[in-house]
């Protein structure tokens, strides 16, 4: 884990970078200097801000490495904050959600189905919460389209993948195993093509490199020389994915 290369690159030690690489996402960064603390400290905020807490002698670059050494913890205490039990609002006829990254509207036919976009569900009441068959339909789309541009985007880079699963991920967008096993969220298919593709480039990356060094970094920007602009969508949009749009 290190701090968004973005942000080393343009700011000074002087002057801490604003977001943390945890995986395949940027998450936002606050950093407060105490003088009374003793030693770094990490905490995470219900909203998902990361909080760095440095002593009042204490450098960014050794914060840098405290978080380093803490990736597993983190991680954990993102999973904790998946887990708590949330109110999203009910997806009905009339609730707008993302699909392929453009809002679109749920809909019902005369015939009793239901559509949004280019899709449509046969159901027995759509009067009722249709988030479960909505989210089931978009799963198996999922699970049909990811492995595949899995395997475009890697024969055309020339890089082996033994496997792919799309999974119900609740903290994570993707991940690549040592055995090059590439695990990817069902929810990618909400996005647009572009930030599917990055998602995708990124744990392709981990087969050169299984680490988020300067040395992956420069793998994944010359694989995808856009994933900044995917990493801001998603930093702007993930939680739309979970809870529809209105």
């Amino acid at each position: 884990m290190i701090f968004d290369r973005l942000f080393r690159r343009k700011m000074s030690a002087a002057s801490p970078p604003d977001a943390l690489q945890i995986g395949s996402r940027s998450v936002p960064l606050l950093i407060v200097r105490h003088p009374r603390a003793r030693r770094y400290l990490l905490r995470l905020r219900p909203d998902g801000t990361v909080i760095m807490t440095i002593p009042r002698r204490g450098t960014i670059s050794a914060a840098n490495d405290f978080a380093s050494r803490n990736t597993d913890w983190l991680e954990q205490q993102f999973q904790r904050l998946a887990a708590q039990p949330k109110t999203p609002a009910l997806w009905q006829i009339g609730t707008e959600i993302l699909f392929r990254g453009e809002p679109v509207r749920i809909e019902s036919d005369a015939d009793g189905s239901i559509r949004f976009d280019t899709e449509q569900l046969k159901l027995p009441d759509s009067s009722k919460e249709l988030r479960p068959a909505i989210q089931k339909h978009l799963r198996l789309l999922a699970a049909q389209e990811l492995p595949r541009r899995v395997m475009e985007l890697a024969g055309a880079h020339g890089i082996q993948v033994s496997r792919i699963s799309v999974r119900n991920q609740k903290s994570r967008w993707g991940s690549c195993s040592r055995r090059g096993t590439i695990s990817l969220n069902w929810r990618l298919i909400q996005t647009p093509v572009f930030v599917r593709d990055y998602i995708i480039l990124h744990e392709i990356a981990h087969r050169r490199q299984m680490n988020h060094s300067d040395k992956f970094w420069q793998e994944v920007e010359r694989l995808c020389p856009d994933y900044l602009l995917a990493e801001k969508w998603l930093k702007q949009n993930a939680n739309l994915l979970q809870y529809g749009l209105k």
